[in-house]
């Protein structure tokens, strides 16, 4: 089990992950409770500033060189193979049914981040928690809803989310006191 989903599965309740781009957003979500970071830019800082769980969005060398966990891949098994090859966990996007389908014909991902479309005209949390019901049991879902609220991750958390991935904000506020009751 890599260090990202040795820290999402951990643990009560769910897990917060923060995309940040440099060292001092890194330091801030750590001080507020993040369990792990996410990094489109500026990796090789929040790696150097935060020891962290590191989600990378990008290519898989960028990945590697910055001491990442695991690396955002489609539903690819050339992509799954060189993730594995460079000793990162991948982690499967998908926006839609077929796209989880898809990658459980293809390989055995251990986790999914589910993402709604971009264009999408509907409610973001609930075509998150659609996506859910798709995932099968034993894997690990993050749902990437960067504009969460606190309600929206009580939710997510209910209805069986591993993780959520958010902007940087107040992380301290999306995380509840007490697991909620499920």
């Amino acid at each position: 089990m890599s260090k990202l989903s040795q820290a999402i599965a951990e643990g009560d309740g769910i897990s917060i992950l923060v995309e940040v781009a440099d060292a001092a957003s890194a330091a801030a979500a750590e001080r507020q409770g993040a369990d792990g970071l996410a990094a489109r830019t500026g990796a090789s800082a929040v790696r150097a500033s935060s020891q962290l769980p590191l989600l990378h969005f990008g290519s898989m060398f960028d990945a590697s060189g910055v001491a990442a966990d695991a690396v955002v891949i489609r539903s690819d098994l050339a992509m799954w193979d060189e993730a594995h090859a460079l000793g990162l966990e991948p982690v499967v996007r998908v926006s839609e049914s077929d796209d989880i389908e898809r990658a459980l014909e293809r390989f055995d991902p251990g986790v999914f981040l589910l993402s709604a479309p971009p264009d999408s005209d509907d409610d973001p949390l609930a075509l998150l928690l659609g996506l859910l019901h798709d995932v099968p049991a034993g894997k690990l879902a993050i749902a990437e809803l960067h504009d969460a609220t606190a309600e929206d991750v009580a939710e997510l958390e209910r209805s069986g989310v591993d993780a959520v991935l958010v902007a940087p904000a107040d992380v301290a506020a999306l995380v509840p006191d007490d697991p909620p009751d499920v």
